[in-house]
């Protein structure tokens, strides 16, 4: 059914003043599109379903109309939310809490991976809103620690990433275990089958609204990549983000860890960085946004999860400290920059093994993906040598301030003209950190080495296909890894995907495949995503304890580990399980006489 004309205003939906003001406060001036659709839908009691990605505002499309049906608020949840991944639940907690202001609307965000007291305790004290993972409700339901009798709005955001993790059937239960006169709005960024199936089942007379989606097109974003081992990523992040201008820079890293690691180092060379990853709390999130939109730093390194929503206009530069494992990640990414017809340049640094990846990218994007050479220290020095050179220029075109002619005319009765500048030149060289006095290497660094694209195009990358080859040896870009858990302790492959996506921030669709036995577990990843995990994660939270994860030990077909060696048979010697040679020689069996 078409959608409702959409408005051009917050204040054209009628909303509580207190909502208004909240909106006002955090400076929304006009709806969005989804917004501008969704929310007069919404409060006229419709069911929605919503096509819109990752940043469009939608958490504001149903949390507006969320808020103002529960304005009274109450101790019985009326609303839930199911997200995808436990950082993305938390930042729709936070973000319906700064819309909540002086509403008596009380919100909390169950997920897995940690224990359950402090979430059991919010729901025996009361709560309006529930925004949680669709594991971790389903948990409670069954524990009977959640009650969703008195549910009047049901929320699914991001379906299409629930069903890629294999969330899919939990969703179907907590559907099922909501009353039936009940509101349901469906977001996704795509409609696979399945979804299509589970609107057409739980939504009644739904509206569909679809905003512009932006298609896989970069041709407005300058793309470049450079080979660096994984072992020198650091310093070759540190050389390019030197050698070149840049005003605002979002750098991509795969996990938490890689991110704080790559902040830290950057920022002992000098950089205004900081990190933005699960581990931070709201408050700390929305302090390093407003430092990067304020300019007071450069440098933000982010996962993709904690990315989600993050809108800057003077983001010129996204660097991928990580090449992301599929297309649509890749877009995404580089998509941040080069809004509003600004110009935006978009760096991948790429280990050897990721060439032919980047190579599939470009064919599939149709567009130019340009080499660059790792920046030398004499390029570098040049760089910060034309920086000072454009300051000192563009302070002659300023007004000085009074003090400091008096401060030039002190120093010229010092000494010459020229040695009053050369002075002040060396204090801003030496503030600056810049080493004039050692000659600079044109030559880049010992571990760069020129690479080229393979002339001939591979098949399409196994990660992008969505197959994997029946249980064995894993492909050459996957790694298996184990878990000493399995079905006999309740581990489902969607508990398996959840750990892995919310500990170590790996997208659902990066994960393959997963087999769950009766007392162990065996998931197969990409390699590079697998080293990580077994460096930085050595224990994942599986329905709340601890599981010790490991690189799974490789397979022949007869049953025994590759590698181990067959016990030669020697007919002169016992077989291994007969003790009886130690008292009596070994003989070999024959039938008693009768």
């Amino acid at each position: 059914m078409p959608a409702t004309q959409p408005a051009s205003s917050f204040e054209a939906f009628h909303l509580d003043d207190r909502l208004l003001k909240a909106v006002v406060a955090l400076g929304f001036e006009a709806p969005t599109p989804i917004q501008a659709q969704a929310i007069p839908a919404l409060m006229s009691g419709r069911d929605v379903i919503g096509r819109a990605r990752t940043g469009s505002g939608k958490t504001a499309a149903f949390g507006l109309p969320l808020l103002e049906r529960l304005k009274d608020g109450g101790k019985q949840v009326r609303a839930i939310v199911l997200a995808p991944t436990r950082e993305l639940a938390l930042q729709v907690t936070d973000a319906l809490r700064s819309l909540v202001g002086a509403l008596p609307v009380r919100v909390v965000t169950l997920y897995g991976g940690v224990p359950y007291g402090q979430q059991l305790r919010a729901l025996r004290a009361g709560v309006s809103v529930v925004v949680g993972t669709p594991g971790r409700v389903l948990d409670h339901l069954e524990r009977g620690t959640l009650d969703l009798s008195g549910v009047e709005l049901l929320v699914l955001d991001e379906a299409d990433e629930m069903l890629r993790m294999g969330f899919i059937d939990d969703v179907e239960r907590v559907l099922s275990a909501a009353p039936a006169e009940r509101q349901v709005a469906l977001f996704s960024a795509s409609m696979p089958e399945q979804i299509r199936r589970i609107a057409a089942k739980y939504l009644r007379g739904p509206i569909e609204i679809q905003v512009e989606q932006q298609a896989l097109s970069t041709h407005h974003i300058t793309q470049r990549w450079l080979v660096v081992p994984d072992a020198h990523k650091l310093d070759a992040l540190a050389r390019v983000l030197a050698a070149e201008s840049h005003a605002a820079t979002l750098i991509f890293s795969r996990t938490r860890a890689g991110a704080a690691d790559a902040a830290a180092a950057l920022a002992a060379r000098g950089l205004s960085v900081e990190a933005l990853h699960g581990d931070l709390n709201q408050g700390a999130r929305e302090l390093v946004l407003t430092r990067l939109r304020s300019g007071r730093i450069e440098v933000v390194v982010a996962t993709d999860v904690a990315a989600r929503g993050l809108d800057v206009e003077h983001l010129s530069h996204v660097i991928n400290l990580d090449l992301p494992t599929d297309l649509e990640s890749y877009v995404h990414r580089i998509g941040r920059t080069g809004r509003a017809g600004r110009a935006g340049v978009a760096t991948s640094l790429v280990s050897p093994r990721e060439v032919g990846r980047l190579r599939y990218f470009e064919r599939a994007l149709g567009a130019q993906i340009a080499p660059l050479a790792v920046p030398s220290d004499a390029e570098i020095r040049g760089r910060h040598l034309g920086r000072l050179r454009e300051e000192i220029a563009g302070g002659l075109e300023r007004e000085p301030a009074p003090e400091l002619g008096e401060l030039a005319d002190a120093l010229s009765a010092q000494g010459s003209e020229r040695a009053a500048l050369l002075a002040a030149l060396d204090v801003l060289v030496r503030a600056r950190g810049l080493d004039l006095a050692s000659p600079a290497d044109s030559r880049p660094p010992p571990w760069a080495r020129p690479h080229k694209f393979p002339q001939k195009s591979g098949p399409k990358p196994r990660f992008e296909t969505g197959r994997h080859p029946p249980r064995g040896a894993p492909a050459g870009d996957e790694v298996e890894l184990f878990l000493p858990v399995g079905s006999s302790r309740g581990v489902r492959p969607q508990d398996i995907v959840g750990a892995i996506a919310n500990d170590a921030g790996v997208p659902g669709k990066a994960i393959g495949r997963i087999t769950v036995e009766d007392n162990k577990s065996f998931v197969r990843v990409p390699v590079e995503i697998g080293e990580d995990l077994l460096r930085d994660h050595r224990t994942l939270q599986l329905r709340g304890r601890g599981v010790p994860l490991s690189r799974a030990r490789a397979h022949t077909g007869t049953g025994r580990p590759a590698g181990g060696k067959r016990r030669p048979f020697d007919a002169t010697k016992p077989p291994r399980f007969d003790r009886s040679h130690k008292s009596k020689p070994f003989t070999a069996h024959r039938p008693k006489k009768k």
